[in-house]
């Protein structure tokens, strides 16, 4: 894959203390799009996520917080049970040759992630 091609990222943290759980919650609420309790998905590139997970680090105690970056497929099969899969207005878009593919979209606002400075 190409350095400056994009794909969909799961971003899953699990974090000991209150005061750098609200801090790695506010900043990858600037990076990426909230999915759940502390799972976010991001649109990003190579580089893009390895700034991200460089953040991430020096934010995080690495002896008691966990922080994991997973690359999710081009081609994606979502199943969820309860609720919603999704937030509201937070999509998977579809291709002309599978059910669903990996990139997300937004239609609401409120769920978009903060422009990139």
């Amino acid at each position: 894959m190409a350095l400056n091609q994009t794909r969909t990222w799961l971003i899953a943290y699990d974090i000991t203390n209150p005061k750098r759980l609200a801090r790695v919650h506010r900043y990858l609420k600037t990076v990426a799009i909230p999915v759940q309790y502390s799972v976010f998905a991001a649109e990003e590139t190579e580089f893009g996520i390895h700034h991200i997970s460089e953040t991430l680090a020096r934010k995080i105690d690495p002896r008691t917080d966990d922080v994991r970056i997973y690359p999710l497929p081009n081609t994606l099969e979502l199943y969820h049970y309860g609720r919603r899969a999704l937030p509201e207005g937070l999509q998977l878009l579809a291709d002309r040759n599978t059910l669903n593919s990996g990139r997300l979209a937004c239609n609401d606002a409120s769920t978009q992630a903060a422009p990139k400075k």
